[in-house]
């Protein structure tokens, strides 16, 4: 499908969304149910993909978030996808990384998970974004994360550009994996942990995280 009606397609699908409206969930955003039926059958057909076959949405990602972003700057997500496609990730070095002229920055990150469960009782590595996402995606080893309950957890601090930490309840945590040929989008409602410890034998994770700006 070409670009053009491609956009069109999926600005059908956000004129639902934003006309439905959005209400607080205890994890993320939610939508109604006909809105969120939508967005997953927008992801299923995968035009949004282009020629990307790497990785798929992890069960985490808010599908409804997906689709309104992307039609909002769908030549940067698809440059984006592209760029993925296009270079051997496992190749990649540790550090920054641009990502041709889009502006943007592929942060290769080669280490292992340090967070382990006596942090998440003290409340450490929490994070969220308001003026940007973080795309996430594996390739190499398996990240464990997790989505902090919103209804329990506050602010620790005055939101500092582009990052607010929270004290959260540990044993509220929705968790979750992360291997390759998945990829996690943490938009700004998703307020996350990521290097938790998984209790595999191996801990090594390499992972490529890229700041999508978030539109709004």
């Amino acid at each position: 499908m070409k670009q053009g009606k491609r956009k069109m397609a999926t600005m059908a699908i956000v004129a639902t969304l934003l006309a439905t409206g959005a209400t607080a969930q205890t994890y993320t955003h939610h939508y109604p149910k006909a809105v969120e039926r939508a967005a997953a059958k927008w992801v299923k057909q995968g035009q949004w993909r282009g020629a990307f076959n790497k990785a798929v949405p992890a069960p985490t990602v808010n599908l409804a978030e997906f689709c309104i972003q992307y039609s909002r700057n769908p030549k940067l997500w698809d440059e984006l996808f592209q760029w993925l496609q296009n270079n051997d990730l496992k190749a990649l070095k540790p550090g920054r990384t641009p990502i041709g002229k889009t502006g943007l920055v592929a942060s290769v990150e080669d280490g292992t998970n340090w967070c382990s469960e006596h942090d998440l009782r003290n409340g450490k590595g929490s994070e969220s974004h308001r003026d940007n996402i973080d795309f996430m995606i594996v390739v190499d080893g398996v990240e464990g994360l997790a989505l902090i309950d919103h209804d329990t957890a506050t602010p620790l601090a005055d939101y500092t550009p582009d990052v607010e930490h929270y004290r959260y309840d540990a044993t509220r945590l929705k968790r979750f994996e992360m291997a390759p040929n998945t990829f996690c989008i943490m938009f700004p409602c998703d307020w996350h942990i990521a290097k938790i410890k998984t209790g595999k034998q191996q801990e090594h994770v390499k992972v490529i995280v890229v700041k999508m700006p978030y539109e709004r």
